[in-house]
């Protein structure tokens, strides 16, 4: 049966509120596609592609995945002489793919014996691999299979403006905050031996160790690597179509060769690729995305390199378009992690309007540890960011801290205190300083200085001489300046720790221990990585999981209240501090009212006492005022009484309306939540309740006075309007659960309630 549409009176076919509100959220500004195999636009399931298949003869791979060697593209013969390992491949590929899933999953069986059959399996074979796999299994795997123990997190620094002194600052304070590599870009290209230099001298201000890259052109990347102006490199992409690899003259071999040449000169490097790009570049040939990218992830294995930075990467909108497309960044993130690279696991562009997508985006890299959870968080304002915007910026700080708490997992950053962050920028800035004057470059003022100490972003900042800056950026790559430099710069203007740590970084690209898979420098600049810190997870109690110092730090945030002292550090609220002081004092046991124009007031044990101030600073002096003066103008008598025996708001304002002469009483609790109650209801009944003690302001405290006194005279009033915020609760629930506990702490079991002489005086100043 066809359903029929709605019409208005006008004919017009009508729509609810609800899908009106719908149509309006954020997550319908993200684009959203049906699937197009044919061209590729499909995440991890196209007809068209190949089946698995493998035959070796004499040592040499001569089919795989359906094709004969005479019929392989340069990607088929890279992967098959280069990635692929001939002596274990007809073993590995014999296993069913469900039975490799199994062993992924399975904490019994170590990264080590996955390893062995991983090396042997073709791009077809571990797409089949991951297809039998939900997202919360290839979560499981990729806690095992991520090659270091430890996660890291990677940012970027960047200014709209390519304003060094900004990077310095924004490099010091991600370095601070537990980013262990910052990589940077820029708008105009000639600007890069500036800003590179900034990175570099910013990063090692904050925290000694952090790796640092600029990414340009391939040449002139490599050129700064090269002078020790750069520790790493990441951005030399890799395509999984013959065609698309090829614009620009590149091939496996071409990459495999540069990536050697960073090698030589102890230079850590990884490749980059992603879900979607050959989609992207009209070239993808009908397959689904991840068998693409599934390619680019044997290609980086076969050409040495150390890792990848995937996830789908700049082109994160074409897999999120689609459906099952986040799984299949989480299967590339996983895929490479299982062929033993370091995984640099995306999070890094902007993907969705919808802050719950983003979370659902980044929560499986989160949640099971990659080696760089965010191969670009920003660091700065998405408005300051060159790559495009990223997943996340430093609006997030606090979000990601939260959750790193809320479940014990380490995403690899910190809550630093705002003195620290603020001493980091301008300590970064005016090492800059030194930096540029001691190399003859554009000088930098104290204004400038000053204005990045506590900017947010490059719109805050004073302009600089562009013209003066792209000379002095000429001269650094005619000269010949190298991080050696740099180095007597820092010394000569008096940073000599910044100093040393650069001079630590240097020392270990001679070393060459950043060769080894992900590796990163710590703090004490000792090199961390698959090496010496392997990944041991073997199920529940092995592995990394956050545990003493770090998970104590972990802990702290911004605005945590002390259990032990839930008043510490609390300051009034806008509007809510008076020059009124409260004191009550107590009179003798509280006798029962013989007036019957009169109403109770009952206190909490602690109001006005060991606690002065609601849960939202409104302080208890302006509280009981309002209260009594609600009372009070309706011509009715108001008498406060302190109740001993108990917590519990009900008693208390059960009790006050016992001991009132006109039946009537008022409870209030020290955080503010209030009740009207009447005599001759049960205890758990009241005349009305306002339980939300945030919502709770003084014109409301008026309101329940005058209510209160107006029952106690015989009349109905209309009810003090009932105020609901569903947001109150998490804002605000734990700390009024800290603050009953504590009230608690001042019952007196069996004690009387007593009267009260309630004094409540104007400050004077000055």
């Amino acid at each position: 049966m066809k359903a029929k549409s709605v019409t208005s009176g006008t004919g017009a076919a009508r729509r609810s509120r609800r899908t009106e509100i719908l149509e309006d959220r954020p997550v319908n500004l993200d684009g959203f596609v049906e699937e197009w195999p044919e061209v590729g636009m499909v995440a991890m399931d196209s007809p068209f592609d190949p089946s698995p298949s493998v035959r070796v003869e004499n040592g040499v791979v001569v089919e795989m995945d359906g094709k004969d060697r005479k019929d392989f593209d340069f990607l088929d013969q890279f992967i098959a002489d280069h990635a692929i390992d001939a002596g274990a491949a007809e073993q590995a590929m014999a296993l069913e793919p469900v039975e490799i899933a199994h062993m992924l999953v399975d904490p019994r069986v170590s990264r080590a014996d996955v390893l062995s059959v991983s090396r042997g399996l073709t791009p077809a074979k571990l797409l089949e691999v991951v297809k039998t796999m939900n997202v919360v299994e290839m979560m499981m795997a990729l806690q095992k299979m991520r090659a270091r123990r430890t996660p890291a997190n990677q940012a970027h620094s960047t200014s709209a403006r390519d304003n060094p002194v900004q990077v310095a600052a924004d490099a010091a304070e991600a370095a601070l905050r537990g980013f262990r590599e910052l990589e940077t870009t820029l708008g105009v290209v000639r600007y890069a031996p500036l800003v590179a230099i900034a990175l570099q001298v910013g990063a090692q201000t904050g925290k000694p160790g952090v790796l640092t890259q600029c990414a340009l052109e391939e040449a002139t990347e490599l050129e700064l690597g090269m002078r020790g102006i750069t520790a790493y490199a990441e951005t030399i992409s890799v395509y999984g179509t013959e065609q698309v690899f090829c614009d620009g003259d590149d091939t496996p071999w071409s990459k495999a060769f540069l990536a050697s040449a960073y090698a030589s000169r102890g230079i850590k490097m990884r490749f980059t690729s992603g879900t979607g790009s050959e989609v992207q570049m009209g070239n993808a040939e009908g397959k689904s995305m991840l068998y693409l990218e599934v390619r680019c992830i044997l290609v980086a294995k076969g050409a040495g390199v150390q890792g990848l930075q995937n996830g789908s990467i700049s082109c994160i909108g074409v897999p999120g378009a689609v459906p099952a497309g986040i799984r299949a960044v989480l299967a590339e993130n996983l895929i490479a992690s299982t062929v033993d690279l370091e995984c640099a696991s995306g999070n890094d562009q902007s993907f969705s309007h919808s802050d719950m997508r983003r979370t659902a985006r980044l929560l499986p890299q989160l949640l099971s540890g990659t080696d760089f959870i965010c191969s670009g968080y920003s660091g700065v304002p998405n408005y300051d960011n060159m790559f495009a915007g990223s997943n996340l910026d430093p609006e997030d700080f606090d979000d990601w801290n939260t959750i790193q708490r809320d479940l014990q997992v380490d995403g690899a950053l910190r809550h630093v205190p705002e003195a620290e962050i603020l001493s980091a920028r301008n300590r970064a800035a005016r090492a800059l300083q030194g930096v540029f004057a001691h190399l003859g470059l554009a000088p930098i003022t104290d204004r400038e200085i000053e204005a990045v100490t506590y900017s947010h972003g490059s719109r805050e900042l004073p302009p600089r001489d562009v013209l003066e800056d792209l000379k002095a950026a000429q001269s650094v790559m005619d000269r010949g300046v190298t991080g050696l430099d740099v180095v007597k710069g820092l010394e000569a203007g008096g940073f000599p720790d910044v100093a040393e740590a650069l001079l630590g970084v240097l020392r270990q690209r001679v070393s060459g221990d950043l060769l080894h898979t992900s590796a990163i420098l710590t703090p004490e600049l000792t090199t961390l990585s698959a090496v010496n810190d392997p990944n041991d997870y073997a199920g529940p109690g092995s592995g990394y999981r956050p545990s003493g110092a770090r998970w104590e730090e972990m802990k702290h945030l911004r605005h945590v209240v002390s259990a032990r002292d839930p008043e510490q550090g609390a300051s009034p609220s806008a509007g809510a501090a008076t020059g009124r002081t409260l004191s009550l004092k107590e009179k003798g046991p509280a006798r029962p009212g013989r007036r019957s124009g009169e109403v109770v007031i009952g206190v909490s044990p602690a109001f006005g006492d060991f606690f002065s101030r609601t849960i939202v600073e409104v302080p208890h002096a302006e509280v009981l005022r309002e209260l009594l003066a609600g009372v009070e103008e309706q011509g009715v008598h108001a008498r406060v009484i302190r109740v001993r025996g108990s917590s519990d708001l009900a008693v208390i304002a059960h009790t006050a309306a016992r001991l009132s002469g006109s039946g009537i009483g008022v409870g209030i609790m020290s955080r503010g939540t209030t009740m009207i109650h009447q005599r001759d209801l049960l205890r758990l009944s009241n005349l009305e309740l306002f339980p939300q003690a945030p919502l709770m302001d003084l014109e409301t405290f008026r309101r329940i006075g005058r209510n209160a006194a107006r029952y106690a005279k015989g009349e109905s009033p209309e009810p003090v309007p009932s105020r609901n915020d569903h947001m109150a609760r998490p804002r605000w629930q734990a700390k009024a659960a800290l603050l009953h506990i504590k009230e608690t702490e001042f019952v007196r079991p069996g004690a009387d309630p007593v009267e009260l002489e309630v004094l409540i005086r104007m400050l004077h100043t000055g």
